[in-house]
């Protein structure tokens, strides 16, 4: 399981959403419940708001989630030299994949969006 986003429900509660994989299929969520995604749906939005990674980028690593096919989606931590809070990054990379990187809230949000417009299986 791994931690993607994390915020403040209405009520001041923290809050997070989790990506985790089950038999080969990718599921978001939350501590209670997870909805399982198309199969392509973590690829075709990294594709969309994903830029190359830069190996040489001073990143911290936080956490990272292991998919099938060699893939790996990585939680890492950057600070830039103009920003003041550090920024958390998802990098997806694998077997023929050139690395590929976005905000970890950006990535979050679409899956999210995509989850709930989802029909119900």
């Amino acid at each position: 399981m791994l931690k993607i986003r994390e915020f403040s429900d209405t009520g001041g509660v923290l809050s997070a959403v989790y990506l985790l994989e089950e038999d080969g299929t990718l599921k978001i969520g939350n501590e209670d419940a997870s909805v399982a995604l198309p199969g392509n749906a973590l690829a075709v939005v990294m594709a969309r708001y994903g830029a190359p990674f830069d190996p040489e980028a001073p990143i911290a690593d936080v956490a990272s989630l292991a998919l099938t096919g060699g893939r790996t989606l990585r939680h890492v931590r950057h600070l830039a030299g103009y920003d003041v809070i550090a920024r958390d990054y998802l990098v997806y990379e694998g077997p023929g994949l050139a690395p590929s990187c976005a905000l970890s809230t950006t990535v979050a949000r679409a899956l999210e969006h995509l989850a709930s417009v989802l029909p119900r299986r």
